[in-house]
Protein backbone atom coordinates (compact mmCIF):
# COMPACT_ATOMS: atom_id res chain seq x y z
CA UNK A 1 0.00 0.00 0.00
CA UNK A 2 1.60 3.78 -1.03
CA UNK A 3 2.36 6.19 1.68
CA UNK A 4 2.08 8.97 0.29
CA UNK A 5 3.54 11.41 2.84
CA UNK A 6 6.79 8.87 3.34
CA UNK A 7 6.78 8.51 -0.50
CA UNK A 8 6.98 12.36 -0.75
CA UNK A 9 9.61 12.90 1.69
CA UNK A 10 12.09 10.25 -0.12
CA UNK A 11 11.05 11.89 -3.41
CA UNK A 12 12.35 15.05 -2.46
CA UNK A 13 15.49 13.89 -0.78
CA UNK A 14 16.46 11.67 -3.45
CA UNK A 15 15.45 14.44 -6.30
CA UNK A 16 17.63 17.00 -4.24
CA UNK A 17 20.36 14.60 -4.35
CA UNK A 18 20.45 14.33 -8.08
CA UNK A 19 21.11 18.04 -8.21
CA UNK A 20 24.14 18.44 -5.62
CA UNK A 21 26.99 20.37 -6.54
CA UNK A 22 29.70 17.67 -6.28
CA UNK A 23 28.78 16.08 -8.94
CA UNK A 24 28.12 18.97 -11.73
CA UNK A 25 31.28 20.55 -10.57
CA UNK A 26 33.62 17.32 -10.98
CA UNK A 27 31.78 17.00 -14.41
CA UNK A 28 32.27 20.95 -15.57
CA UNK A 29 36.18 20.42 -14.31
CA UNK A 30 36.77 17.55 -17.06
CA UNK A 31 36.09 20.16 -20.17
CA UNK A 32 37.91 20.33 -22.19
CA UNK A 33 38.09 24.40 -21.83
CA UNK A 34 39.20 23.46 -18.21
CA UNK A 35 41.95 21.00 -18.50
CA UNK A 36 43.31 22.80 -21.51
CA UNK A 37 44.49 25.85 -19.06
CA UNK A 38 45.41 23.56 -16.03
CA UNK A 39 48.87 24.19 -15.45
CA UNK A 40 49.63 27.31 -17.82
CA UNK A 41 49.09 29.65 -14.82
CA UNK A 42 47.50 30.25 -11.47
CA UNK A 43 43.91 29.04 -10.39
CA UNK A 44 42.04 31.68 -8.99
CA UNK A 45 38.56 30.14 -7.47
CA UNK A 46 35.62 32.43 -6.77
CA UNK A 47 32.84 30.75 -5.64
CA UNK A 48 29.02 32.80 -5.28
CA UNK A 49 25.67 31.80 -4.03
CA UNK A 50 23.78 29.93 -1.68
CA UNK A 51 25.43 26.47 -2.98
CA UNK A 52 28.95 28.12 -3.33
CA UNK A 53 30.68 26.57 -0.28
CA UNK A 54 29.94 22.96 -1.58
CA UNK A 55 31.04 23.55 -5.17
CA UNK A 56 34.38 25.38 -3.79
CA UNK A 57 34.88 22.06 -2.03
CA UNK A 58 34.21 20.03 -4.50
CA UNK A 59 36.59 22.25 -6.76
CA UNK A 60 39.16 21.99 -4.17
CA UNK A 61 39.19 18.18 -4.02
CA UNK A 62 39.76 17.46 -7.68
CA UNK A 63 42.16 20.04 -7.69
CA UNK A 64 44.27 19.79 -5.17
CA UNK A 65 46.71 22.30 -3.59
CA UNK A 66 47.89 25.45 -5.37
CA UNK A 67 44.35 27.15 -5.22
CA UNK A 68 43.72 30.24 -3.69
CA UNK A 69 40.18 32.78 -3.83
CA UNK A 70 37.40 33.18 -1.73
CA UNK A 71 34.03 31.82 -1.05
CA UNK A 72 30.81 34.08 -0.68
CA UNK A 73 27.93 32.35 0.95
CA UNK A 74 24.28 32.59 2.37
CA UNK A 75 24.79 32.30 6.39
CA UNK A 76 24.89 29.02 8.01
CA UNK A 77 25.88 27.78 4.31
CA UNK A 78 29.43 27.28 5.20
CA UNK A 79 30.56 23.85 6.20
CA UNK A 80 33.84 24.88 7.43
CA UNK A 81 37.65 25.68 5.98
CA UNK A 82 38.62 24.61 2.45
CA UNK A 83 42.46 25.08 2.38
CA UNK A 84 43.36 28.01 0.40
CA UNK A 85 40.18 29.86 0.45
CA UNK A 86 38.75 32.58 2.55
CA UNK A 87 35.24 31.85 3.79
CA UNK A 88 32.32 34.47 3.56
CA UNK A 89 29.06 34.30 4.63
CA UNK A 90 26.75 37.44 3.67
CA UNK A 91 23.15 38.58 3.95
CA UNK A 92 20.28 36.85 1.51
CA UNK A 93 17.95 37.63 0.14
CA UNK A 94 18.79 41.42 1.12
CA UNK A 95 22.22 42.20 1.20
CA UNK A 96 24.60 43.57 3.93
CA UNK A 97 27.72 45.06 4.95
CA UNK A 98 29.52 40.98 4.88
CA UNK A 99 28.22 41.27 1.17
CA UNK A 100 30.40 43.75 0.67
CA UNK A 101 33.68 42.70 2.45
CA UNK A 102 33.26 39.39 1.14
CA UNK A 103 32.72 40.82 -2.73
CA UNK A 104 35.99 43.35 -2.25
CA UNK A 105 38.32 40.24 -0.53
CA UNK A 106 37.33 38.08 -3.99
CA UNK A 107 38.25 40.71 -5.90
CA UNK A 108 41.82 41.29 -4.31
CA UNK A 109 42.04 37.88 -5.84
CA UNK A 110 41.04 38.57 -9.03
CA UNK A 111 43.83 41.64 -9.76
CA UNK A 112 46.85 41.55 -11.69
CA UNK A 113 46.25 38.46 -13.24
CA UNK A 114 47.99 37.39 -16.34
CA UNK A 115 46.40 35.84 -19.45
CA UNK A 116 47.76 32.41 -18.34
CA UNK A 117 45.76 33.08 -15.29
CA UNK A 118 42.26 31.32 -14.60
CA UNK A 119 39.70 32.50 -12.62
CA UNK A 120 37.01 29.61 -11.50
CA UNK A 121 33.98 31.14 -10.90
CA UNK A 122 31.47 28.87 -9.46
CA UNK A 123 27.76 30.08 -9.55
CA UNK A 124 25.21 29.15 -7.67
CA UNK A 125 21.79 30.51 -6.76
CA UNK A 126 21.72 33.78 -4.38
CA UNK A 127 24.69 35.06 -6.06
CA UNK A 128 22.87 38.36 -6.88
CA UNK A 129 22.60 39.33 -3.14
CA UNK A 130 25.50 37.68 -2.24
CA UNK A 131 28.02 38.95 -4.55
CA UNK A 132 28.03 42.94 -4.48
CA UNK A 133 29.71 46.09 -4.92
CA UNK A 134 27.54 48.84 -5.91
CA UNK A 135 28.35 51.37 -8.38
CA UNK A 136 30.15 54.79 -7.68
CA UNK A 137 27.87 57.17 -6.30
CA UNK A 138 25.49 54.15 -4.74
CA UNK A 139 25.55 52.88 -1.40
CA UNK A 140 24.69 49.34 0.40
CA UNK A 141 21.37 51.36 2.06
CA UNK A 142 20.59 52.38 -1.76
CA UNK A 143 21.30 48.74 -2.78
CA UNK A 144 18.80 46.87 0.41
CA UNK A 145 16.32 49.41 -0.10
CA UNK A 146 15.46 48.67 -3.87
CA UNK A 147 16.11 44.67 -3.28
CA UNK A 148 13.19 45.40 -0.01
CA UNK A 149 11.18 46.84 -2.59
CA UNK A 150 11.57 44.54 -5.56
CA UNK A 151 10.91 41.70 -3.47
CA UNK A 152 7.94 43.17 -1.63
CA UNK A 153 6.16 44.20 -5.15
CA UNK A 154 6.39 40.71 -6.79
CA UNK A 155 8.85 41.83 -9.45
CA UNK A 156 9.81 38.36 -10.79
CA UNK A 157 13.81 37.68 -10.61
CA UNK A 158 14.39 38.84 -14.34
CA UNK A 159 13.25 42.14 -13.49
CA UNK A 160 15.06 42.29 -9.87
CA UNK A 161 18.81 41.36 -11.37
CA UNK A 162 17.79 44.07 -14.54
CA UNK A 163 17.95 46.42 -11.53
CA UNK A 164 20.65 44.70 -9.71
CA UNK A 165 23.03 44.94 -12.41
CA UNK A 166 22.92 48.43 -13.69
CA UNK A 167 23.54 49.70 -10.10
CA UNK A 168 26.56 47.31 -9.58
CA UNK A 169 30.48 47.31 -10.40
CA UNK A 170 30.61 43.80 -10.38
CA UNK A 171 27.02 42.05 -11.84
CA UNK A 172 26.41 42.54 -16.12
CA UNK A 173 29.52 41.43 -17.09
CA UNK A 174 31.71 43.58 -15.27
CA UNK A 175 33.05 40.91 -12.68
CA UNK A 176 34.60 39.48 -15.94
CA UNK A 177 36.04 43.00 -17.18
CA UNK A 178 37.89 43.29 -13.90
CA UNK A 179 39.53 39.10 -14.35
CA UNK A 180 40.96 40.21 -17.70
CA UNK A 181 42.93 39.24 -19.21
CA UNK A 182 42.85 36.33 -17.32
CA UNK A 183 40.16 33.71 -18.75
CA UNK A 184 37.06 32.86 -17.12
CA UNK A 185 35.91 29.65 -16.82
CA UNK A 186 32.11 29.86 -15.25
CA UNK A 187 30.32 26.94 -14.12
CA UNK A 188 26.61 27.46 -13.01
CA UNK A 189 23.95 25.64 -11.32
CA UNK A 190 21.12 27.47 -12.86
CA UNK A 191 17.80 29.22 -10.71
CA UNK A 192 16.74 31.45 -13.50
CA UNK A 193 13.87 30.04 -15.74
CA UNK A 194 15.28 29.30 -19.04
CA UNK A 195 18.91 29.45 -17.70
CA UNK A 196 19.70 32.84 -18.59
CA UNK A 197 23.26 33.85 -17.89
CA UNK A 198 22.70 37.18 -17.98
CA UNK A 199 20.34 36.67 -14.99
CA UNK A 200 21.73 33.96 -12.80
CA UNK A 201 23.46 35.90 -10.28
CA UNK A 202 22.77 39.03 -12.71
CA UNK A 203 25.00 37.61 -14.99
CA UNK A 204 28.82 38.79 -13.15
CA UNK A 205 30.67 37.05 -16.41
CA UNK A 206 27.51 37.32 -19.01
CA UNK A 207 27.44 39.80 -21.82
CA UNK A 208 24.21 41.65 -20.49
CA UNK A 209 21.29 41.46 -22.70
CA UNK A 210 18.96 43.96 -20.42
CA UNK A 211 19.42 47.43 -21.23
CA UNK A 212 19.40 50.70 -19.48
CA UNK A 213 16.09 51.32 -20.71
CA UNK A 214 14.66 48.28 -19.37
CA UNK A 215 15.71 49.06 -16.09
CA UNK A 216 14.23 52.23 -16.20
CA UNK A 217 10.77 51.03 -17.19
CA UNK A 218 10.99 48.50 -14.24
CA UNK A 219 11.15 51.11 -12.21
CA UNK A 220 8.06 53.05 -13.40
CA UNK A 221 6.32 50.02 -13.90
CA UNK A 222 6.63 48.84 -9.61
CA UNK A 223 6.45 52.77 -9.55
CA UNK A 224 9.74 52.43 -7.14
CA UNK A 225 10.99 55.10 -5.03
CA UNK A 226 14.30 55.94 -6.37
CA UNK A 227 16.68 58.58 -5.70
CA UNK A 228 17.64 60.90 -8.18
CA UNK A 229 21.15 59.96 -8.33
CA UNK A 230 20.19 56.33 -8.84
CA UNK A 231 18.28 56.56 -11.95
CA UNK A 232 21.61 58.45 -13.35
CA UNK A 233 23.19 55.18 -12.66
CA UNK A 234 20.41 53.17 -13.89
CA UNK A 235 20.71 54.86 -17.16
CA UNK A 236 23.96 53.77 -17.93
CA UNK A 237 24.86 50.55 -19.94
CA UNK A 238 26.10 47.66 -19.22
CA UNK A 239 28.55 45.63 -21.28
CA UNK A 240 27.51 43.74 -24.10
CA UNK A 241 30.50 41.68 -25.34
CA UNK A 242 33.44 39.90 -23.45
CA UNK A 243 35.98 37.58 -24.93
CA UNK A 244 37.84 36.19 -21.80
CA UNK A 245 34.56 33.94 -20.45
CA UNK A 246 33.56 30.01 -20.91
CA UNK A 247 30.21 29.30 -19.49
CA UNK A 248 29.02 26.36 -18.41
CA UNK A 249 25.56 25.16 -17.16
CA UNK A 250 25.71 21.69 -14.90
CA UNK A 251 22.54 21.87 -12.87
CA UNK A 252 18.87 23.46 -13.72
CA UNK A 253 15.02 22.91 -12.61
CA UNK A 254 14.65 20.80 -15.15
CA UNK A 255 16.94 18.23 -14.04
CA UNK A 256 15.62 18.25 -10.63
CA UNK A 257 11.92 17.82 -12.25
CA UNK A 258 12.77 14.86 -14.34
CA UNK A 259 14.69 12.96 -11.33
CA UNK A 260 11.77 13.85 -9.43
CA UNK A 261 10.04 12.09 -12.14
CA UNK A 262 12.42 9.22 -11.92
CA UNK A 263 12.11 8.26 -8.23
CA UNK A 264 8.15 8.50 -8.71
CA UNK A 265 8.05 6.00 -11.00
CA UNK A 266 9.99 3.81 -9.53
CA UNK A 267 7.52 4.30 -6.31
CA UNK A 268 4.78 2.97 -8.75
CA UNK A 269 3.64 6.65 -9.57
CA UNK A 270 2.55 7.28 -12.83
CA UNK A 271 4.19 10.66 -13.43
CA UNK A 272 3.82 14.18 -15.76
CA UNK A 273 5.90 16.93 -15.42
CA UNK A 274 3.52 19.85 -16.01
CA UNK A 275 6.06 22.49 -16.51
CA UNK A 276 9.66 23.68 -15.56
CA UNK A 277 8.84 27.60 -15.79
CA UNK A 278 5.90 27.67 -13.30
CA UNK A 279 5.85 31.89 -12.82
CA UNK A 280 2.81 32.91 -11.51
CA UNK A 281 1.56 33.88 -8.06
CA UNK A 282 2.47 31.36 -5.20
CA UNK A 283 -1.33 30.74 -3.82
CA UNK A 284 -2.32 30.51 -7.20
CA UNK A 285 -0.25 27.86 -8.30
CA UNK A 286 -0.94 26.27 -5.36
CA UNK A 287 -4.77 26.08 -5.81
CA UNK A 288 -3.88 24.87 -9.54
CA UNK A 289 -1.95 22.07 -8.45
CA UNK A 290 -5.02 21.49 -6.16
CA UNK A 291 -7.39 21.43 -8.77
CA UNK A 292 -5.38 19.19 -11.08
CA UNK A 293 -5.20 16.56 -8.13
CA UNK A 294 -8.84 16.54 -7.62
CA UNK A 295 -9.39 16.30 -12.02
CA UNK A 296 -7.50 13.15 -11.51
CA UNK A 297 -9.50 11.51 -8.65
CA UNK A 298 -12.84 12.22 -10.62
CA UNK A 299 -11.83 11.52 -14.41
CA UNK A 300 -8.01 10.10 -14.40
CA UNK A 301 -7.19 13.28 -16.59
CA UNK A 302 -4.21 14.10 -17.28
CA UNK A 303 -2.74 11.16 -15.32
CA UNK A 304 -4.20 7.68 -14.18
CA UNK A 305 -3.96 7.37 -10.37
CA UNK A 306 -1.91 6.76 -8.68
CA UNK A 307 0.69 9.19 -10.17
CA UNK A 308 3.02 11.82 -9.40
CA UNK A 309 2.15 15.50 -11.06
CA UNK A 310 5.73 17.26 -11.17
CA UNK A 311 6.01 21.62 -11.62
CA UNK A 312 9.06 23.56 -11.29
CA UNK A 313 10.15 26.86 -11.79
CA UNK A 314 9.21 30.14 -9.04
CA UNK A 315 6.06 31.43 -8.26
CA UNK A 316 5.87 35.07 -6.46
CA UNK A 317 4.19 36.81 -3.59
CA UNK A 318 3.01 39.98 -3.77
CA UNK A 319 3.38 41.20 0.41
CA UNK A 320 -0.03 42.52 1.35
CA UNK A 321 0.36 41.57 5.60
CA UNK A 322 3.14 41.54 8.24
CA UNK A 323 3.68 37.89 8.79
CA UNK A 324 6.42 35.04 8.34
CA UNK A 325 7.07 32.80 5.20
CA UNK A 326 7.76 32.06 1.76
CA UNK A 327 6.29 31.48 -2.21
CA UNK A 328 6.58 27.76 -1.55
CA UNK A 329 4.58 27.92 1.88
CA UNK A 330 2.18 29.65 0.46
CA UNK A 331 1.91 27.22 -2.22
CA UNK A 332 1.21 24.82 0.23
CA UNK A 333 -0.97 26.54 2.58
CA UNK A 334 -3.24 27.28 -0.71
CA UNK A 335 -3.31 24.26 -1.82
CA UNK A 336 -4.77 22.41 1.18
CA UNK A 337 -7.91 24.56 0.27
CA UNK A 338 -7.98 22.94 -2.43
CA UNK A 339 -7.79 18.99 -1.49
CA UNK A 340 -9.95 19.47 1.94
CA UNK A 341 -11.47 16.09 2.67
CA UNK A 342 -9.37 14.15 0.27
CA UNK A 343 -7.99 11.46 2.20
CA UNK A 344 -5.48 10.26 -0.65
CA UNK A 345 -3.62 13.58 -2.12
CA UNK A 346 -0.55 15.18 -0.72
CA UNK A 347 0.83 18.17 -1.97
CA UNK A 348 4.36 19.96 -1.59
CA UNK A 349 5.92 22.67 -2.83
CA UNK A 350 9.92 23.35 -1.45
CA UNK A 351 12.59 25.39 -2.31
CA UNK A 352 15.69 22.92 -3.48
CA UNK A 353 17.95 25.09 -1.72
CA UNK A 354 16.08 24.51 1.95
CA UNK A 355 15.35 27.61 3.02
CA UNK A 356 11.94 29.42 1.62
CA UNK A 357 12.07 32.86 2.23
CA UNK A 358 13.52 34.34 5.55
CA UNK A 359 12.45 31.27 7.18
CA UNK A 360 13.84 27.93 8.41
CA UNK A 361 11.21 25.91 6.22
CA UNK A 362 11.68 24.52 2.47
CA UNK A 363 8.52 24.56 2.35
CA UNK A 364 5.14 22.80 2.87
CA UNK A 365 3.74 19.46 2.71
CA UNK A 366 0.11 19.48 3.29
CA UNK A 367 -2.97 16.55 2.95
CA UNK A 368 -6.41 16.28 3.10
CA UNK A 369 -7.08 16.78 6.93
CA UNK A 370 -4.56 20.38 7.41
CA UNK A 371 -7.87 22.97 6.29
CA UNK A 372 -9.66 20.88 8.93
CA UNK A 373 -7.05 20.85 11.59
CA UNK A 374 -6.36 24.70 11.42
CA UNK A 375 -10.10 25.32 11.52
CA UNK A 376 -10.69 23.41 14.72
CA UNK A 377 -7.17 25.81 16.10
CA UNK A 378 -9.47 28.68 14.52
CA UNK A 379 -7.35 29.36 11.90
CA UNK A 380 -8.81 30.59 8.04
CA UNK A 381 -6.40 29.85 5.70
CA UNK A 382 -7.79 32.94 3.88
CA UNK A 383 -7.03 35.56 6.34
CA UNK A 384 -3.47 34.07 6.90
CA UNK A 385 -2.62 34.80 3.11
CA UNK A 386 -3.88 38.39 3.68
CA UNK A 387 -1.29 38.73 6.15
CA UNK A 388 1.58 36.52 4.45
CA UNK A 389 1.74 34.01 7.34
CA UNK A 390 1.75 30.87 6.18
CA UNK A 391 4.53 29.80 8.37
CA UNK A 392 2.91 29.94 11.77
CA UNK A 393 -0.16 28.41 9.81
CA UNK A 394 1.63 25.11 8.39
CA UNK A 395 4.13 24.69 12.05
CA UNK A 396 0.27 24.81 13.92
CA UNK A 397 -0.86 22.14 11.49
CA UNK A 398 2.64 20.36 11.60
CA UNK A 399 3.07 20.81 7.65
CA UNK A 400 6.25 22.58 7.66
CA UNK A 401 8.86 20.84 5.43
CA UNK A 402 12.26 21.24 7.12
CA UNK A 403 14.89 20.06 5.17
CA UNK A 404 17.92 22.25 6.42
CA UNK A 405 20.52 24.10 4.09
CA UNK A 406 20.50 21.51 1.07
CA UNK A 407 23.59 22.83 -0.95
CA UNK A 408 22.12 23.34 -3.91
CA UNK A 409 20.07 25.73 -5.48
CA UNK A 410 17.55 25.70 -9.04
CA UNK A 411 14.51 26.85 -8.67
CA UNK A 412 11.32 25.41 -6.52
CA UNK A 413 9.44 22.36 -7.23
CA UNK A 414 5.95 21.15 -6.41
CA UNK A 415 4.44 17.91 -6.18
CA UNK A 416 0.81 16.34 -5.99
CA UNK A 417 0.86 12.79 -4.83
CA UNK A 418 -2.74 10.99 -5.60
CA UNK A 419 -3.44 7.22 -4.71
Amino acid sequence: MLNLKQDMRDIIDSAIKAVLPESAVKEALNNPAFTSRRGKGKIIVASIGKAAWRMAKAASDILGSGISGAVVTKYDHSMGDIPGLEIFEAGHPVLDENTLKGTRALLEHVKNLSPDDTVLFLVSGGGSALFELPAEGATLSDMQDISSQLLACGADIVEMNTIRKHLSSVKGGRFAKLCAPAHVFMVVLSDVLGDRLDSIASGPAAPDLSTSEEALAIVKKYDLKVKPELMKILAQETPKELDNVTAVITGSVTALCQAACEIAKGKGYNPLVLTTTMTCEAREAGSFMASIAREVKVSGRPVQAPCAIIAGGETVVHLTGHGMGGRNQEFALAASMGISGFDDIVIASLGSDGTDGPTDAAGGIVDGKTEATLKAKGISIPEVLKENDAYNALKAADALLMTGPTGTNVNDVAIALIG
